[in-house]
């Protein structure tokens, strides 16, 4: 919980879609952090202060050159920010990356055998574990769409464990994330088709995806 002396921690999303970025951000707000997201690019360094923000999430449609030049650029001005590559355009995969890097470092070992479609879990001790499945259903541009499925709701003694990944859960686009007491882990059970990754900008001029609608949220218009 966050208090005067634990304050949230601020979190960026750059990305493209808007209807990703928002709901990325309103999972953000609801789990206590001070978050904001945009798609105006070449806007980042103007419209937000990045000296004490915690952590920054890329879109994977986000130019490479302009994501170098905003990684260099934040750096230097804030050297402790974590860097986060987004693994797709679901935002509920996004939220949980956050979580993912700012949630504690335990020894607990968790996987995704692919051979087995399982996820393993080899826990130290007692804990509530959460498991929820994350797939693509569209990969129209700008908008994409997602679903998801909750797999496993319940508490989990200590020592091993699997997890099986029903077949509607598709072999591509798709993800799992895990959260166990107070670590949270994302795996990738399918990784994103070639089609959609063959989407991407290759530089900031590269104007191969259509106009999107602007996003620029401001964690104080609450």
């Amino acid at each position: 919980m966050n208090d005067a002396h634990n304050p949230p921690r601020r979190v960026l999303i750059v990305g493209r879609s808007p209807s990703v970025l928002v709901d990325a951000v309103e999972m953000l707000r609801a789990r206590g952090y001070s978050a904001d997201a945009t798609n105006q690019f070449d806007r980042v360094l103007e419209d937000y202060d990045v000296n004490d923000l915690d952590v920054l999430v890329f879109g994977g449609m986000v130019p490479p050159d302009t994501k170098q030049h905003l990684r260099n650029e934040v750096a230097e001005r804030n050297p402790r920010v974590t860097f986060v590559q987004g693994l797709a355009g679901i935002a509920g995969v996004i939220a949980a990356q956050v979580d993912a890097v700012t949630s504690a470092d335990a020894a607990d070992h968790i996987t995704y055998d692919s051979a087995r479609r399982t996820v393993q879990l080899t826990l130290p001790a007692p804990v509530h574990v959460t498991v929820q499945a994350w797939w693509g259903t569209s990969f129209t541009p700008p908008e994409p769409t997602s679903t998801s499925m909750l797999l496993w709701d319940d508490p989990l003694d200590a020592g091993s464990h699997t997890i099986p990944v029903p077949d509607q859960v598709p072999a591509a686009a798709s993800f799992a994330t895990v959260t166990a007491g107070s670590v949270v882990r994302v795996l990738t059970i399918g990784a994103m088709p070639n089609t959609v990754v063959r989407m991407a900008p290759t530089s900031a001029r590269d104007q191969r995806l259509p106009e999107v609608s602007p996003i620029t949220t401001r964690s104080d218009d609450r």
